[in-house]
């Protein structure tokens, strides 16, 4: 409570500062501005040298942080203590913590150790019997309130196999297929947490992102749609993705059929088996999601293309291609790095840079 007390408390100081600025002149405020950084700049040369410990920020500061910046669009170039990852990190943090108060009270109900301990029983004197025989079994002897049989699966030891060499091996061949496609869903997070579905398309043969799109209600017509526009002058033989509700639903199952796509699932809890696509969600969360913090819908959207369509696809070399681009481009002549010389292209507003030569 006192904790909560306190946080309560900065947050009031922090709203009233913020409103007691806004009827202040711009006369007012640059010579505010001046005095308030003049002394901050004294503070942090003592925090360097060591005369003075390095306080640590309250969480009402943090809140604060992560609200400037969607208020102010160059919050950035205003941070002295800390820096820009670590107000990204803070919202990531805090969004965590909203939706872990979002959906704690969610979901199927705990069950007691007693329970457990007799699921575990059962499975101990009859390991031959599986979560749904188990269940049944406790359904016959009228239990009322018999756990599911995917809930007795979670508390007994797993006795799947692992792939064998054989399966292993066959399973990359089939994903080093030119006609293969595979596709993901992934979240992004917004300023305001609001939880928005990002969808991709990756070709196989070259790592390209052929499609991508940004909703924050994914339904299977609207995927059905993306596949639509993805394969308006071309598509795959086979489109490989998870058991995701809204791949198995029938009417996308029925779009991939009539456009004679063969629909490949991956097992259960294997994302291996679709690791091209996961490492490429991995690629955009590292490069881009883990550094910018989007506003919107429109605003994801917006980096997004710029990312894929100006520097992922025909820039970022890939290891599994040889150190090539998703894009085949014309390789420029052979020089040395003594005669090259380089012009870029800011992408992102400076996060990353595309280069050519010039002569």
């Amino acid at each position: 409570m006192r904790i909560f007390a306190l946080f309560t408390r900065d947050c009031l100081v922090l709203i009233c500062h913020y409103i007691r600025l806004r009827f202040k002149s711009y006369g007012a405020l640059v010579h505010e501005n001046m005095i308030l950084r003049s002394q901050l700049s004294q503070y942090q040369e003592q925090v360097i040298n060591g005369k003075r410990p390095k306080r640590r920020v309250s969480h009402a500061f943090r809140v604060f942080m992560v609200m400037m910046t969607k208020l102010y669009p160059d919050w950035k170039s205003a941070l002295i203590i800390v820096k820009p990852e670590t107000v990204i990190r803070w919202q990531k943090n805090w969004f965590k913590f909203y939706w872990w108060l979002k959906s704690r009270k969610r979901g199927r109900p705990k069950i007691s150790m007693k329970t457990i301990a007799l699921i575990k029983r059962i499975h101990k004197e009859n390991p031959l019997l599986s979560p749904e025989k188990i269940h049944e079994m406790l359904v016959d002897l009228n239990v009322t309130d018999a756990p599911a049989p995917n809930t007795i699966a979670k508390y007994l030891p797993s006795i799947r196999r692992p792939p064998s060499e054989k399966q292993l091996q066959s399973w990359r061949t089939f994903l080093k297929n030119e006609n293969v496609w595979s596709i993901d869903f992934f979240i992004a997070p917004t300023i305001r947490f609001q939880i928005l579905y990002v969808f991709i398309i990756v070709n196989h043969a070259r790592r390209r992102i052929e499609q991508f799109g940004v909703t924050a209600h994914p339904t299977a017509e609207w995927v059905a749609q993306q596949i639509r526009n993805a394969t308006f002058d071309k598509q795959p033989k086979y489109l490989l993705h998870d058991n995701d509700s809204v791949f198995t639903a029938d009417y996308f199952q029925r779009f991939l059929a009539n456009r004679h796509i063969k629909s490949v699932r991956t097992a259960y809890h294997a994302p291996w088996q679709n690791g091209i696509c996961e490492r490429t969600v991995g690629i955009i969360r590292q490069e881009i999601l883990n550094h910018i913090i989007p506003i919107n819908e429109e605003h994801l959207r917006k980096i997004l293309h710029q990312y894929i369509f100006k520097y992922y696809n025909p820039h970022r070399t890939h290891q599994g291609l040889g150190g090539q681009t998703p894009y085949r481009a014309k390789r420029p002549s052979e020089t040395t790095m003594a005669e090259t010389s380089l012009s870029s292209t800011e992408i992102l507003g400076g996060l990353y840079h595309t280069y050519r030569k010039v002569a």
